[in-house]
């Protein structure tokens, strides 16, 4: 016996792809971790916490350290004034702060527009919470929004919209204009914007918008956001929720019975990364560039079309010059065959039939890594 909700979805394909690698011994571009060390004062703070004995509960919504950290760099980087006390959960990974958001905040039957291609946790998070995802599509092969579809998208029933840029899987960096088109909507309707900005300063192009600093949004956006991959600590998972007070208290009783609290030594560690300056910023912005270059070049080479990132660390990539394979099929075939595991792209879409010629690769890798990668890649055309 089974509850009915979770037939109407699959496990993480990302996960199974990271499975299927270890397998076959392939190069890992499927799951987005980092296989290089994180920042050496982060590591030492956590063990200076773990033998200092801070290895009990933190207080439920997080360590005050932790939460006054992010206060104080929403305030630098985006002059948004943010109460410690009352606006941030600290949870367990941005995963967990998206759920909890939607279990908060929606009622069944709320319809909640989501940008397609989505990173997969949405589809599940709004069947969890009993709401109705509507779909609205990135148009193809750059990406972009269509303000007309959108608008349409928005009805008397919307309750919210989920924004993630910069954007998994295709690498978008959405714009001044198409933030602006989605605050208004927002405003008009009544509706909340559930952000998603775990990539914020991974970017190679335009500029970082919080949709929260735009007129009337403040009191209506839930920005969630993340430790993982600004300091290459996935493992760690330490993700945080900014809402109103009052939306952050019903956040926090989900939070409370999900996982009742982060890692209490890794939110005092977590604390002093969140007081980086901008160097360590531009740092990480840079070494990703020079990682996407070697990608893109090795997938080029190999004969993959696709739009290049703008932001984030993924190529979502059409195959079908390569192979009339379907994309997990092909997916499969590229880790047991070539030796480097990508993600299907159908598990990015509502309908599977509208990824079944893409792939996505995770480039957050050494270089010399993604360079294996490419020696590899560069035989697929002599296998299909």
């Amino acid at each position: 016996m089974r509850a009915l909700r979770t037939a109407t979805f699959t496990e993480s394909v990302i996960r199974e792809m990271t499975r299927l690698a270890n397998q076959h011994e392939a190069i890992n571009l499927a799951q987005g971790f980092p296989d290089f060390p994180m920042p050496s004062p982060m590591k030492d703070a956590a063990c200076a916490a773990i033998h200092g004995d801070i290895n009990q509960y933190a207080i439920t919504w997080g360590a005050p350290a932790l939460r006054l950290a992010i206060a104080e760099k929403y305030r630098r980087w985006y002059e948004m004034d943010v109460d410690p006390e009352r606006e941030i959960t600290v949870t367990c990974g941005a995963t967990e702060a998206m759920a909890s958001a939607f279990l908060a905040l929606f009622d069944p039957g709320d319809e909640v527009v989501v940008l397609e291609p989505f990173y997969e946790n949405y589809g599940p998070d709004a069947i969890l919470a009993a709401a109705s995802p509507v779909f609205v599509p990135l148009e193809m092969p750059d990406w972009r929004l269509d303000p007309d579809r959108l608008r349409r998208a928005f009805t008397s029933r919307t309750r919210a919209i989920v924004v993630n840029t910069p954007h998994n899987p295709t690498g978008r960096v959405f714009t001044k204009e198409e933030i602006s088109l989605i605050a208004e909507l927002c405003v008009t309707h009544d509706a909340w914007a559930i952000t998603d900005e775990i990539y914020e300063h991974i970017r190679y192009a335009g500029g970082h918008h919080p949709i929260a600093t735009w007129p009337g949004m403040r009191e209506r956006t839930v920005t969630i956001s993340g430790l993982s991959k600004t300091f290459s600590c996935t493992g760690w998972r330490l993700g945080y929720a900014i809402a109103p007070a009052e939306q952050s208290q019903a956040i926090r009783k989900v939070h409370d019975f999900l996982t009742v609290g982060a890692p209490a030594p890794l939110q005092a560690a977590g604390a002093v990364g969140m007081a980086f300056g901008p160097d360590y910023y531009n740092h990480i912005a840079l070494d990703y560039r020079a990682r996407r270059d070697v990608i893109v070049h090795a997938l080029e080479e190999a004969g993959f079309t696709f739009s290049i990132p703008e932001g984030a660390y993924y190529v979502l990539a059409d195959f079908s010059e390569l192979s009339t394979l379907p994309d997990d099929e092909f997916a499969r075939w590229l880790t047991r065959e070539i030796g480097v595991a990508p993600v299907p792209g159908s598990s990015f879409y509502h309908d599977p039939a509208l990824g079944r010629k893409l792939v996505r690769f995770a480039f957050c890798k050494k270089l010399e890594t993604l360079e294996r990668a490419g020696e590899r890649l560069v035989n697929v055309r002599a296998h299909v």
